[in-house]
């Protein structure tokens, strides 16, 4: 259900009051229904001259079924032929009301700051071309994996031209850049897959890593996670129930953890889906072991997928914060994580191959007046991703982050109106988040085809302007 502002805006009167008043006008987001395409209207595949994914950004396209069009180009026309993508020619001096709903641009063949041209050719024609809930995807190779430091120069700053994108676009338009290591080409499905769809509405400005791995990235669109086990913590209310719902969706068996205090809606929640709860405090001395046990009764060969989505706030000045308000916060939404990581890993509760998505926060990146003890605890989740991420290799097992922004669940519902509609506002999507979009983004983790994701943090924030 959109708010109170978004509804104004998306009626007759109201959008000609908000655009003569010149406040952000949000539109209401296209988000995932089961049964959905992947993309709903062409796609148009753009390459700087030299780049090395056109043909496989083709070969998803092609997967995914999409309409697709392409520049008459031979370098182009022949990737989609290649790839089997029937695509349509396209020219800059076609008309107006020629549209897209996506634009993906393939910048790897970018060497020099020179070359930054390239961007410019491509998408001045094209940008306002993008339909509402568009989306702008542009892909790069990692300036750490450049050939020379001028490459590394001119792959880097693709991150500002596509940030700027996502808060020029307008109408629920998003803008990703997405770095592929050479030798991941192989890897792209499960990231332009989501980022394509719906599922990614409140995700942009946001900057994607993907490396190699074993295996080439493929996955059931309708039910990728079929056959695996997730436990998801904090599954009893808001967020975690949210993802919860999700996971189960994508075809996942659940097993969902929280305080006793919550256990009955807990309960309510897992026979919802057909799963299977555990009431623990995950601070409690004996929790790894006991939340091991149990996880090992139900399911003998072990889990598949772990969210790490617990957590609390206490919020006071550091002047005024009491010891147990700041020891308290960076146990359950830290501490705990760690110590679960480590008993799941140590007892191979966790499968080889398997995933851990945990859920930092944007005040873990910028800060926040009042959170001193939970930013500090997010930040150090983000810093448990990124350095457990190469240590966890070893085992493909990857390990990334989401950081949601101002999402509309029970909590921010408590804060106060003024602080609230700031909140939902300072965005390029004006307007707050709904807790599927955390899911969503937690599920294209936890695929089976995301082996070439790790030690990444995605934003889910609309493109908050904190911390952008």
């Amino acid at each position: 259900m959109p708010d109170t502002y978004t509804q104004i805006a998306t009626n007759s009167i109201g959008r000609k009051v908000i655009q003569q008043l010149g406040l952000p006008a949000p539109v209401i987001l296209e988000r995932h229904e089961p049964g959905d395409a992947v993309v709903e209207g062409t796609v148009l595949l753009g390459a700087a001259p030299g780049g090395r994914l056109a043909g496989p950004i083709a070969q998803v396209l092609e997967r995914v079924g999409a309409e697709a069009a392409t520049e008459l180009r031979d370098d182009l026309r022949t990737a989609a032929a290649d790839a089997g993508l029937d695509a349509a020619v396209w020219n800059p001096q076609a008309p107006a009301d020629q549209r897209f709903k996506a634009l993906v641009f393939d910048a790897t063949g970018i060497t020099d700051s020179t070359q930054l041209q390239e961007l410019h050719a491509f998408f001045q024609p094209t940008f306002r071309r993008v339909k509402s809930c568009g989306r702008v995807i542009v892909l790069g190779t990692p300036p750490e994996h450049a050939d020379s430091p001028r490459e590394a120069t001119a792959q880097r700053a693709l991150e500002g031209f596509t940030r700027s994108a996502g808060k020029e676009a307008r109408a629920g338009t998003t803008a990703q850049l997405v770095y592929v290591a050479p030798g991941a080409e192989d890897q792209l499905f499960t990231t332009l897959a989501f980022l394509l769809s719906p599922r990614s509405a409140y995700v942009s400005g946001q900057v994607v890593r993907i490396g190699e791995a074993k295996d080439p990235s493929t996955a059931d669109l309708v039910a990728p996670l079929a056959g695996k086990v997730a436990l998801v913590t904090g599954a009893a209310r808001g967020i975690g129930a949210a993802i919860a719902q999700t996971l189960h969706r994508e075809g996942a068996t659940i097993v969902g953890l929280d305080v006793p205090q919550l256990g009955a809606d807990l309960q309510a929640g897992m026979d919802s889906i057909g799963g299977t709860a555990i009431e623990a405090d995950i601070t409690a001395e004996s929790a790894p072991k006991d939340i091991v046990a149990a996880l090992k009764k139900a399911h003998k060969g072990g889990i598949d997928i772990v969210v790490h989505n617990a957590g609390i706030t206490r919020d006071k000045t550091i002047g005024g914060m009491k010891p147990e308000g700041w020891g308290l916060v960076v146990d359950v939404n830290l501490s705990a994580e760690e110590r679960l990581n480590d008993a799941f890993l140590a007892t191979d509760t966790i499968k080889d191959g398997g995933r851990i998505v945990c859920v930092s926060s944007i005040s873990g990146i910028a800060g926040n007046n009042g959170q001193t003890n939970y930013a500090t605890s997010k930040a150090g989740v983000i810093g448990m991703v990124q350095s457990l991420a190469p240590v966890l290799a070893d085992r493909d097992i990857t390990i990334n982050a989401v950081a949601p922004g101002f999402i509309e669940t029970q909590m921010t519902a408590k804060v106060p109106l003024p602080i609230r509609q700031a909140g939902r506002l300072m965005n390029s999507m004006s307007q707050g988040g709904l807790p599927v979009d955390v899911a969503e983004t937690i599920a294209w983790y936890a695929s089976p085809g995301s082996s070439g994701l790790t030690g990444n943090v995605v934003r889910v924030c609309g493109q908050s302007l904190l911390g952008a």
